[in-house]
């Protein structure tokens, strides 16, 4: 039986992050759900990982703020232990064509998408090495792979995630750390459930799986990197997009 362990997702309350908070529980860890402004949704999700049977948080906390994040790892150590299990899935886009994006959509995107990964794995990290043990595990997308128009400023930000990822495997992969990358394709979400149907059906053609993925796909690619399977696998960058970008 795996041993019980102390995971934090980021932007767990919606989405995505609500699927890999709740799957986490059902595998038995103790999740602290971070949240910006979705405390309601947030508070749900801990209920649910509550009646699992699991010890769970809510988190309020800016991602993009280096002392929020301070705070914020430090709540969670205080009410749960130290945090073993990053997953940083917080982002946010604001999509414009390069000629028209403005600077601060350019830099909103960075701050919370890529800055958060840094301020989350340096706080993240010291415990880590103390234990010589811990899952890094960031929330990317096949967009940082393939790019997209009208996205220069989030492919930019989730291309970094995976050339940070990379090189911090390669700094602690020798401490019994691993740093990994999921980059979530075509997901059905209440994002792209907003798409037209010609754009939908245009995207499916593109998916040799022959269907939109669903966030527990994602999720369950993310608690298998967490776990003690995964402790072979280091620095890769997992698409999950149902063959898309293959």
């Amino acid at each position: 039986m795996q041993k019980e362990r102390i995971a934090l997702v980021t932007g767990g309350g919606r989405g995505i992050g609500k699927a890999i908070a709740l799957e986490l529980g059902r595998r038995g860890y103790s999740v602290a759900v971070n949240y910006s402004r979705s405390e309601k949704a947030a508070e749900e999700v801990v209920s649910q990982i509550q009646a699992m049977g699991c010890r769970s948080i809510a988190l309020k906390a800016d991602v993009s703020s280096a002392a929020d994040v301070k705070d914020m790892f430090a709540e969670a150590a205080s009410k749960l232990g130290p945090v073993e299990i990053l997953v940083c899935n917080a982002g946010i886009t604001r999509d414009n064509l390069l000629m028209r994006m403005k600077n601060e959509e350019w830099s909103d995107v960075i701050s919370a998408d890529l800055s958060s990964l840094f301020y989350c794995a340096k706080e993240a990290l010291r415990p880590m090495l103390k234990a010589r043990w811990g899952r890094i595990i960031a929330i990317s997308s096949v967009t940082g792979i393939v790019g997209n128009p009208g996205q220069c400023n989030y492919s930019a930000a989730k291309a970094g995630m995976t050339g940070f990822i990379k090189s911090l495997a390669r700094e602690v992969g020798s401490r019994g750390i691993t740093a990994n990358a999921v980059a979530p394709g075509y997901i059905e979400t209440d994002m792209t459930s907003e798409l037209p149907a010609e754009i939908k059906d245009a995207m499916l053609k593109n998916i040799p799986s022959g269907r939109i993925g669903t966030p527990s796909d994602v999720a369950k690619t993310v608690a298998f990197l967490a776990s003690d399977d995964s402790e072979y696998i280091q620095g890769q960058v997992i698409a999950v997009d149902g063959g898309m970008t293959m």
